[in-house]
Formats: C-alpha cells, sequence, structure tokens
C-alpha cells in the first residue's frame, strides 16, 4: 500500500495513438477500505493501468471502485476489460444519467457507437458525499458530455475534473470546444468550481495545477462568450 493511509494521486498514461503520443491523468484514492480508480482510459491500456498501481506502491488487486466522470472512450475504455477480471469485487460508480449509456442502451454521444454494456453499482447525484479517502463530493459538470461529472477531495482540496477543464504546464484551461457539444452548460458547470476552497485540480487532459486556481477559473468564466448576465 502507499505511504499514508489515507490519499490521492494521480497517475500518468502515456501510449502511441495513430502515431501520436496521447497522455492523460486517471486519479487515485485509497483509504483503509477502499482504493478507487477515477476513469479508466482507452480500450487497451489495463496493462499500462497496472503498471502505475504498481509504481504508486498500490497493488492493482486491492482495487474496490471504479468511478466515471463520463461516458468519453477514453475514459470508459478499460471498463469492461477490469469488470470482467474483478467481478464483484470491484464497484462501478456513475451519475444518473450516464447509466444508459454505460449500459450499451443508448449511444455514446460522440461516437454514436454503443458502449459494451458495464452495470452502475452506485448511482450518483450532484452534490453527493462519498466516504472515500476521507470524503469525496460529487459535482454535476455537465456541457462536456450530458452526464460528466466532476469530483472535490475535501481532505486535500482537489478538484478532479475530468474534461470539464483542461490544462498545459501546470496552467488550468477551459475545455477543448471541438469535443464539447453544449458550451454554455460547460462554462455554467465550471462557475460550481468557484465555490470550491482549490488547492490543486488533477485535469485529465494536463495533469496538475496548483497556482493562481481561482484566479484562473475566474479568467476563463468571464472570457466565455457564452455567459449570460
Amino acid at each position: 500500500m502507499a505511504q499514508t493511509r489515507t490519499g490521492i494521486q494521480p497517475i500518468r498514461l502515456s501510449m502511441d495513438l495513430r502515431g501520436n503520443t496521447f497522455v492523460i491523468h486517471p486519479t487515485l484514492l485509497w483509504d483503509d477500505q477502499d482504493v478507487i480508480l477515477v476513469d479508466t482510459g482507452l480500450p487497451g491500456q489495463v496493462e499500462v493501468l497496472r503498471a502505475a498501481f504498481q509504481e504508486a506502491a498500490i497493488p492493482w488487486e486491492k482495487l474496490t471502485k471504479i468511478i466515471i466522470t463520463h461516458q468519453d472512450m477514453d475514459h470508459i475504455g478499460g471498463l469492461p476489460e477490469i469488470v470482467q477480471e474483478f467481478g464483484d469485487r470491484v464497484q462501478v460508480l456513475a451519475h444518473e444519467v450516464a447509466v444508459p449509456y454505460l449500459a450499451g442502451e443508448v449511444p455514446l454521444v460522440k461516437s454514436k457507437a454503443l458502449a459494451t454494456p458495464v452495470k452502475v453499482d452506485v448511482v450518483l447525484q450532484d452534490g453527493d458525499v462519498l466516504p472515500f479517502a476521507g470524503g469525496l463530493q460529487v459535482v454535476f459538470t455537465p456541457g462536456h458530455t450530458p452526464d460528466h461529472i466532476s469530483l472535490y477531495h475535501i481532505p486535500s482540496k482537489t478538484l478532479i475534473s475530468g474534461d470539464a477543464l483542461t490544462a498545459d504546464n501546470g496552467v488550468l484551461h477551459s475545455f477543448n470546444p471541438a469535443f464539447t457539444p453544449d458550451k454554455e452548460t460547460a462554462i455554467q458547470s465550471i462557475t460550481k468550481f468557484q465555490a470550491l476552497e482549490l488547492e490543486s485540480a488533477i485535469v485529465y487532459h494536463g495533469g496538475v495545477c496548483t497556482e493562481n486556481l481561482q484566479d484562473r477559473l475566474q479568467v476563463i468564466v468571464t472570457a466565455s462568450p457564452t455567459v449570460t448576465e
């Protein structure tokens, strides 16, 4: 197990995607009872995930829960394989809007394909506080997808933003407009982060940010042409 009894840590996954390096940052959380993985990468990245657990000194076989921030394939790609490996030893958690997408009942918003069906064991709603790693608050942040959630780790004051934000060289930026169909709702979702006391942010596409977080959020919101007074 990792050095502390309760903790949070980003993990960096890198793979070649059609000749380009594709880097993402899922998040690990742990306590005395659970090891939680937030998002699962692309299909075919499970062995990379397993190696990342080993590097973090957290045994892969101790994984108990997977939280999915949203339905995009680079977040759910490894989910069916992990569920098949672990069976009932792992629970899947996702927002209530995500359930039919993950069940393969409704086509995914962007690819229009049906996901390999996975059962959501725990259905999440905005404002839920999960008793993991000292407390993890669910923040419903649609816009990038209709089911998108972010997570706020209360003890460390860390935002796990999913794709609600991007980052570059430690600087927070807005969502990627090319992959965010409902931009107005996405900006409204970002305003929710302004009510949080933030010391760090783990951004799926961009990594960890710690500097001027609220200032950057204000710049992002103010600069958006979709914001209406």
